[in-house]
């Protein structure tokens, strides 16, 4: 059951980022091709306002088509109609048409050579592969001729667009780190080391917070919870029984030098905020997450302790699902984390991440010119090595703990 929420949970935040996407091209006139939950084939769809709403058949996250992404070229015929020439030669001409006018960026001249193609082909005798390719060409290049084509844009409607998805799953990182402020959440104040192997958290002490209810009842840095309350705990049951306790005062049992030490009367301290100072604290949680992501894990991404921090889908869903069996609190944190995660990374400047479209929408700008699909596709090309390389990196780190 809880791999299942963990699962959901991470669809949930896909679907998030992708609503992001689709509400800014509503409000700023791009109006998206389609909206789906899951992504597709779609299993069952219906069309609203030229839009095509569907229910994907694979059930992760989601999926927004934004009319035009890129500026259409001289090669784009060719790779849609090419094996449609092939079965039936009558199409070169008007195929090659279509071609020149993309070429010279008549616009107009282009929308009438495609309508033309358009007829030619529906009465041509095509193979279904060559048919269904055909299908493809047209709707991407009516869309990528059309007026609300991201590509034709101003840019400032396309950093809207494009950085909304990020920005979504990072504002909502901020609002339930604000919720868990304001929840009545009991602590002691100290943190304990994780177990090497498996992440998970143990009994041991690591750090007492100052002025906190464990460092006032003498708690110290290295010793093991044993017991509360005369009752053996683990990493997780420890935290249950704190976050339970309502603030009544626990007796801990510690390990410490090797001998059991009681601590008596230690009472929880209450953390819940009001709104205003849980999201002010809450914008200094993400800040100081933000820049230990680009500190400690990709400013050291080639030094082995940097490649350690690195998780693929597989260590995600597991650490979600440890989170959700050690609580609704932990697992709504672990989640924010992962969200915060999913938009800082989506904003790197590397193609096909919408960091990659922001930086190339700015340097479109300053050249006064759209960039060529051909550069689009070589830069995707590096950006999907390095995306891959995380993920060969995140299972190396995560297979071994499973």
């Amino acid at each position: 059951m809880s791999i299942f929420i963990a699962i959901l949970g991470l669809a949930l935040l896909v679907l998030v980022h992708e609503a992001g996407h689709f509400v800014m091209a509503r409000v700023t006139g791009m109006r998206p091709r389609r909206f789906y939950i899951g992504f597709p084939p779609a299993i069952a769809k219906v069309t609203r306002n030229g839009i095509e709403y569907g229910i994907g058949a694979i059930p992760l996250g989601g999926y927004v088509k934004i009319p035009g992404m890129f500026h259409p070229g001289k090669r784009d015929p060719q790779l849609y109609f090419r094996s449609a020439v092939t079965e039936d030669e009558s199409l070169a001409e008007p195929v090659q048409a279509l071609g020149q006018s993309l070429e010279s960026e008549d616009l107009d001249r282009a929308r009438s050579d495609l309508a033309l193609l358009s007829e030619r082909v529906e009465s041509a005798r095509l193979s279904p592969a060559s048919a269904r390719l055909a299908g493809r060409g047209f709707e991407e290049l009516d869309d990528a001729l059309a007026p609300d084509a991201y590509w034709r844009q101003p840019t400032w409607k396309r950093l809207a667009v494009i950085g909304s998805g990020p920005l979504t799953n990072i504002l909502l990182a901020v609002l339930i780190f604000a919720s868990l402020y304001m929840l009545n959440t009991y602590r002691l104040g100290f943190n304990v080391v994780a177990n090497p192997k498996t992440g998970a958290a143990t009994t041991q002490v690591e750090r007492v917070l100052a002025n906190s209810a464990a460092a006032r009842a003498g708690l110290r840095t290295g010793d093991v919870v044993v017991a509360i309350n005369g009752d053996k705990v683990t990493g997780s049951t420890m935290i249950k029984r704190i976050g339970a306790s309502a603030g009544r005062p626990l007796t801990l049992t510690v390990r410490r030098h090797g001998n059991l030490t009681t601590l008596h009367t230690v009472k929880p301290m209450n953390l819940a905020l009001s709104p205003p100072g849980a999201l002010a604290n809450s914008f200094r949680l993400t800040w100081r997450i933000t820049r230990d992501i680009f500190v400690n894990g990709l400013g050291r991404l080639f030094e082995r302790q940097g490649q350690k921090q690195i998780s693929s889908p597989v260590g995600i869903v597991r650490g979600s699902s440890d989170a959700y069996r050690h609580g609704i609190s932990d697992f709504l944190f672990v989640i924010a984390l992962i969200s915060l995660s999913l938009g800082v990374l989506n904003l790197l400047p590397l193609l096909p991440l919408d960091g990659g479209h922001v930086a190339f929408s700015l340097i479109e700008r300053v050249r006064g010119r759209v960039v060529s699909r051909e550069i689009y596709e070589r830069a995707s090309m590096v950006g999907i090595a390095f995306v891959l390389f995380l993920f060969v990196l995140g299972l190396s780190n995560d297979v071994p703990k499973l």
